[in-house]
């Protein structure tokens, strides 16, 4: 969590790290975070089939020049560009996971959720607990995970602006998404005490394997649990 809220020079001209504008007296900043740089190159670009993909190439011309019989000096020349190509594309693919991780900043107050994501266009979305339907978590054994949000049919946000912080293929009522976090389960942990919290409702003991805010057949409260490796279906 990072305690100075608005000590980055890059969004210098923001209220407060993070958010549109400053927060009210009676709300408070109970969390927050970024996306992981590596999971999200690994998990959203794909960079490991990526470097798989290259160095196939690379094998693969030093292997048609020995079979076509080459001169050790065409091969190596060949090898070289192949090997330099591959690195400035996968740098590339880097620098983007890295930027789109770099930038989005995810913030839970203990009234609502605050997305600022992009990097040309810098873009806030702010997701009240009152809007919030559902939500759950999956958890991976290093303990980073995603936290997919269910709103209320009424908000409209389109697939393509929350993207890559959406839950994927959800395009008929898209679903934002805190992605690749840390402590992902202590996160959740927050988001349930705090909707809980906004929405007046005490928190009811539910199963394992079921979702941190689930409806319930009664609009007069919603059943919240806490789940560790939810699959997201």
């Amino acid at each position: 969590m990072r305690k100075n809220l608005n000590n980055g020079r890059e969004y210098e001209l923001e209220a407060e790290y993070g958010l549109p504008e400053k927060l009210p007296e009676t709300e408070k900043v109970i969390w927050q975070g970024s996306p992981n740089v590596w999971r999200t190159a690994k998990d959203i670009f794909y960079i490991r089939p990526v470097i798989v993909y290259f160095l196939f190439l690379v094998f693969y011309r030093i292997y048609d020049g020995v079979v076509l019989e080459h001169s050790l000096q065409a091969v190596i020349i060949s090898t070289a560009w192949m090997i330099f190509l591959s690195i400035v594309s996968i740098g590339l693919l880097g620098t983007l996971a890295f930027f789109t991780a770099k930038s989005a900043v995810y913030t839970i107050t203990n009234r609502r959720i605050v997305m600022r994501i992009g990097m040309a266009l810098t873009l806030s979305f702010n997701l009240p607990f009152k809007e919030i339907v559902s939500a759950d978590f999956k958890a991976q054994k290093d303990g980073y995970g995603n936290i997919p949000l269910k709103v209320n049919q009424d908000t409209k946000i389109a697939y393509f602006h929350l993207w890559p912080h959406v839950r994927p293929m959800n395009f008929n009522h898209p679903e934002p998404m805190l992605r690749n976090i840390a402590n992902v389960k202590e996160v959740a942990e927050l988001i349930k005490q705090a909707w809980a919290t906004e929405n007046q409702i005490v928190i009811n003991q539910v199963a394992t394997n079921t979702p941190i805010i689930q409806p319930n057949r009664s609009r007069q409260g919603l059943n919240v649990g806490l789940t560790n490796d939810l699959s997201l279906t």
